[in-house]
């Protein structure tokens, strides 16, 4: 494999709730720029972790698992962080597999390059741009996740646009403006998602 080897988080041999209509596996990439309050994987912040397994070792795993999945989810973490994310596509694809993937969007240029090898992509879109930084510690995220958004839209790829509905973000009046904001992206299929507390959350304020 030329260059870096994708850094792997950890592996799911088998999910039917990650890649609708399919039986998949979940790779877990490394590496997260967005500190979100609501992380459900912090183990998969950091960029480094040499105690996971090597992508040599997902790919064994997974030729022994040809005919059995239909595909491979890459998740994070924030797969499109890597460079190697698009070669570790061809990988997958060249074995066979459907290839979906779950993003943040934060890297709208990688994510538009990748598009064209995808079979299906679940999008969080976290808030209105401008509540962005408030819920990921992350400067100018919300440009970036809202253009990824409108490059998804316009790709036809399959999808699904996911909102956490965070304490911050979940009354009626937020609902609506983002509801509305998501209706000029043209023709998606959207999903609120159900907000899991987690003990070593941050408070965060009401956003407007």
């Amino acid at each position: 494999m030329p260059g870096e080897a994708l850094r792997v988080g950890g592996l799911t041999p088998m999910t039917t709730i990650d890649f609708p209509g399919h039986l998949a596996a979940v790779v877990f990439c490394q590496g997260c720029p967005m500190r979100c309050h609501y992380c459900q994987n912090p183990e998969l912040l950091p960029r480094r972790n040499d105690n996971r397994p090597s992508w040599k070792e997902i790919l064994e795993f997974l030729s022994v698992r040809i005919g059995l999945l239909d595909g491979v989810v890459f998740s994070g973490g924030e797969p499109t962080l890597q460079r190697s994310i698009a070669q570790a596509v061809r990988d997958i694809k060249s074995m066979g597999f459907l290839v979906g993937l779950h993003t943040a969007g934060i890297y709208p240029e990688r994510f538009e390059q990748l598009l064209p090898l995808i079979d299906w992509v679940g999008l969080d879109i976290k808030a209105l741009v401008e509540d962005y930084p408030a819920l990921t510690g992350a400067r100018h995220s919300g440009e970036s996740a809202w253009r990824s958004a409108r490059l998804l839209a316009a790709s036809g790829v399959a999808h699904e646009i996911r909102t956490t509905l965070f304490p911050a973000i979940d009354n009626p009046d937020y609902r609506n403006r983002l509801l509305e904001e998501l209706k000029t992206l043209g023709e998606i299929n959207h999903k609120w998602q159900t907000y899991r507390h987690l003990p070593q959350e941050r408070p965060v304020q009401q956003v407007s």
